[in-house]
């Protein structure tokens, strides 16, 4: 059954005033040996200032300097479990994560419509990114192949595992959709036995996808396919990103058939995540949850396997 506006908003507000525990929650390492670049930077630190600009009312984290890349793994209640998951890449500019706002939050809303969520912390910063820099696309193929590889284990549906990402990580959702047979020099041949592609793609508010100034060109490194998955794309005319990144690149997807849906809104500017505000664009995880079902990865026949 799909979720009233109200009830999202209902959901979000508790969500801002409560701490909602997931059971069995399990974090894994991406690289258990390593990531193939190693890391000789600060230790890992939320840099959140007081000044910080507030969304909803409260502040969001900034996380950075990890150079341990993780995926924390939350299952949706038995009771209603649809076997789906969504693997979640907050933004952040490559620089920080948004953790609790892109990440931790979105995971409460997933498993609250029965959608199992995946949160990846993925190394930043990057002085540059995919394609001059491959080690965001590496982490999301890695993140990728460790949920499904776990499919049986948490009780997943391996063909209905998409990414979700904002802003940066809206950027590297679509990279990895565009690029999940990507190989970096002297990968091991057993990592892409397991398929790294996405079964959807979730681009909120995503960046980077358009070359500047001109915003009418789609950036090196995006380059979609008759094989890119299902994209739902969504952002704001007032977004100082742009929301050139959504529109070239669906026309992309509509020119090469990929079945795609895009919401473009007049107000609502960038990094809002799921938290309440009085504008229409807040409203987007009804729209992805209705988009899920029109794409079957949601729907009356969904079974536990």
């Amino acid at each position: 059954m799909y979720y009233s506006a109200v009830r999202i908003h209902l959901f979000i507000a508790l969500l801002l005033v409560t701490s909602v525990g997931v059971a069995q929650q399990v974090t894994l390492p991406l690289w258990p040996n390593g990531a193939p670049e190693p890391y000789h930077g600060a230790p890992e630190a939320d840099i959140t200032k007081s000044t910080d600009r507030l969304i909803g009312g409260k502040p969001l984290a900034h996380l950075t300097n990890v150079g341990n890349p993780t995926l924390a793994f939350y299952p949706a209640p038995t009771a209603g479990n649809t076997g789906a998951a969504v693997v979640v890449f907050p933004g952040g500019g490559y620089r920080i994560l948004a953790y609790d706002l892109e990440g931790t939050e979105v995971c409460t809303w997933l498993n609250s419509i029965g959608v199992n969520c995946a949160l990846v912390k993925y190394r930043v910063p990057l002085e540059k990114h995919f394609p001059e820099d491959t080690s965001d696309l590496e982490d999301a193929q890695q993140a990728m192949r460790i949920t499904r590889s776990h499919a049986q284990q948490w009780h997943l549906d391996s063909h209905r595992i998409g990414v979700l990402g904002f802003s940066a990580g809206g950027h590297l959702v679509v990279v990895l959709g565009n690029h999940p047979n990507f190989k970096r020099s002297g990968e091991p041949a057993a990592e892409s036995a397991v398929s790294a592609r996405p079964d959807f793609v979730i681009g909120i508010y995503p960046a980077y996808l358009v070359e500047s100034p001109a915003l009418t060109h789609l950036s090196q490194g995006i380059d979609p396919g008759e094989d890119t998955p299902p994209t739902f794309l969504l952002q704001a005319e007032d977004d100082p990103v742009h929301e050139e990144n959504v529109l070239v690149y669906f026309q992309a997807l509509k020119l090469l058939k990929v079945p795609a849906e895009l919401h473009v809104y007049a107000e609502g500017g960038h990094g809002y995540g799921l938290r309440p505000s009085p504008l229409p664009i807040s409203h987007w995880p009804t729209l992805v949850e209705t988009w899920l079902h029109t794409i079957h990865i949601l729907g009356s026949a969904d079974k536990n396997p």
